[in-house]
């Protein structure tokens, strides 16, 4: 059997990143229910990034602030994006809401990382999968204390393991910000990035694709496999 791995980059508080890796999670779940799944075995590898590393930790309301940055401050256009997004997000199964705080997401990449390498792709997953529903459906802080040790306790990690990561707030964090550093490296400059290890190519998709387009590039890779 063939091994594929999928690089993921994300940044756990890009709505798009969310939307896409739900699209791919159904594209995968769609795949791995046919004859695909004797011939090829898919592994998600996540990778971080920052959409906007100079937030501070503390961060600032989320709405206020998308509605500054990216709509020039306009009501009109910040209710057109809210009702994008909702539309999109409910075709997923994601509940967007709009409050809440957007902060820097380091400590959260600094855990995943750190669990995804200890523990391996699917509790990294399911720490991921945590983040994204606290950070967008529940508007809580994307990298609190609180926020990781939610998610640690919900993707099967033992709280006391769990909290001494957090709380160690040096644990990984300089192969975190070396692995940042090394996607800007390879070109990527927004995310999602997503790229499908084949045995005889490499499938790249960026952005938030359709399920469709996530079931064609693994077809691919597994016709290309044998």
């Amino acid at each position: 059997m063939y091994e594929s791995t999928i690089a993921f980059t994300l940044d756990t508080i890009c709505p798009w990143t969310y939307l896409a890796k739900k699209r791919l999670d159904e594209a995968l779940h769609r795949v791995r229910a046919t004859d695909a799944s004797s011939k090829v075995n898919f592994t998600i590898v996540y990778y971080p990034y920052q959409l906007y590393p100079e937030a501070t930790q503390e961060g600032e309301p989320k709405y206020e602030w998308y509605k500054k940055s990216k709509y020039g401050d306009s009501e009109e256009k910040m209710q057109m994006y809210t009702t994008l997004m909702t539309a999109y997000g409910a075709s997923a199964g994601i509940a967007y809401k709009f409050g809440g705080t957007v902060a820097n997401t380091l400590q959260a990449h600094r855990v995943i990382q750190f669990f995804q390498e200890e523990v391996g792709a699917e509790v990294a997953d399911k720490l991921i999968n945590s983040l994204y529903h606290q950070y967008f459906e529940e508007e809580r802080h994307p990298s609190s204390d609180e926020t990781l040790l939610a998610a640690c306790v919900e993707a099967g990690i033992p709280e006391a393991e769990a909290k001494k990561v957090i709380l160690d707030k040096d644990e990984g964090l300089r192969d975190t910000k070396m692995k940042i550093q090394e996607q800007a490296s390879n070109g990527v400059d927004s995310v999602p990035f997503v790229v499908f290890e084949g045995k005889r190519r490499d499938i790249t998709i960026q952005g938030a694709n359709e399920v469709e387009d996530y079931v064609k590039a693994l077809e691919k890779i597994v016709k290309e496999s044998s």
